[in-house]
């Protein structure tokens, strides 16, 4: 006969692993769990943290980048646009306010260079006329002129980090063939 109300331990379930029912293999792992997750929340915590600076680093050396497209593609207009530093600097701080950063931490400087690209090869040259008298005309290619923008921006940590700076500066260049009429 059965007896009711006991649990019956066989060879296969002791085979499989399985303790007896009412054995308290609950009571000898309670905390056991509890020690692990306070071991690794400080570590989870700090691999979180890390990975929000990494992207805020990411997004101000994107926007960056972007002010100093946005001041190249000023410049690369016209002949007259490509020496317009005040223009220059107001399409890049433009483009940096209107993705929510502050102007101040933006410094931008343009410079304006030109040359004779032959075959995609660029030979520098005066821009002036009076430095170059040739200025404006190749004996083979066709005359070129660039802007570059250099935009430097600063990342500011929410954190400080032992043995790394609590800012950063981020500097982006960007180049523009400048369109001649």
């Amino acid at each position: 006969m059965k007896a009711r109300g006991k649990a019956r331990v066989t060879a296969a379930t002791a085979q499989r692993g399985f303790p007896p029912r009412g054995t308290g293999i609950l009571c000898s792992h309670s905390g056991q769990t509890l020690v692990e997750v306070a071991l690794l929340t400080p570590l989870l915590l700090a691999l979180l943290v890390g990975g929000i600076e990494l992207g805020r680093y990411a997004y101000i050396a994107i926007l960056v980048g972007n002010a100093a497209r946005a001041g190249a593609g000023y410049g690369a207009q016209n002949l007259v646009l490509s020496v317009d530093t005040a223009g220059i600097q107001t399409a890049a701080d433009n483009d940096f306010r209107n993705n929510g950063q502050n102007v101040s931490d933006l410094t931008v400087t343009s410079t304006t260079s030109c040359g004779c690209d032959n075959g995609g090869t660029t030979t520098s040259a005066a821009c002036s006329t009076t430095t170059n008298p040739t200025a404006g005309t190749c004996a083979a290619g066709h005359w070129v002129v660039m802007v570059q923008v250099t935009a430097s921006g600063t990342f500011n940590s929410l954190f400080s980090y032992p043995g790394i700076p609590g800012s950063i500066t981020v500097s982006k260049t960007s180049t523009m063939r400048v369109a001649q009429d």
